[in-house]
């Protein structure tokens, strides 16, 4: 039995082999082939999370974008009184997107608000603001779309890209009467 544990020793040292199957040598060819491997998925890993990086910073950008235009109609819509406040809800939009601005502070945010107006009912309505009048006795309602957009500027400008995006929101609502 001894001389059994004897071969089955020299055998694993001989080879290199532990009781689990495992090697413990490597060839010389082998040696330093992870610091390689390393060294040329490494730049590409980091192209990737540069890549998803910037794309995650757009996207937060259009989302801001966006929610400020859904607090400037947000605003507008509350009363007939806010929905003519221009200048409010501009304030309310890039008072919402307070994350948007340059570097000497300004807000980057662009607001237009336009009106639009239809009958309760589903009638055309007739005559030009402020007149307006609706068939049937219907009453007239006034739709407020409030637009915003900012210009996104990638910190890492990569070729065949343009170095600016436009970001672009946009919410409609009706106004309380």
């Amino acid at each position: 039995m001894r001389r059994l544990e004897w071969y089955s020793r020299a055998f694993r040292q001989l080879f290199g082999v532990t009781s689990f199957g495992v090697t413990r040598r490597r060839a010389a060819s082998e040696c330093g082939g992870a610091l390689i491997e390393s060294a040329l998925v490494l730049p590409i890993l980091l192209l990737l999370l540069t890549g998803a990086t910037e794309f995650a910073m757009a996207a937060y950008g259009a989302i801001e974008v966006t929610n400020a235009a859904n607090a400037g109609a947000d605003y507008g819509a509350a009363s007939a009184i806010a929905a003519q406040d221009r200048a409010g809800i501009r304030l309310a939009a890039s008072s919402d997107a307070s994350n948007m601005v340059t570097p000497a502070g300004a807000s980057v945010v662009n607001t237009s608000v336009t009106y639009s107006y239809i009958c309760s009912n589903g009638s055309p309505t007739s005559g030009a603001p402020p007149v307006l009048s609706c068939f049937g006795g219907a009453a007239v309602e006034t739709i407020l779309t409030v637009a915003t957009s900012a210009t996104y500027s990638p910190p890492v400008h990569w070729p065949g890209l343009p170095s600016t995006f436009t970001l672009t929101g946009q919410a409609v609502r009706k106004v309380s009467q």
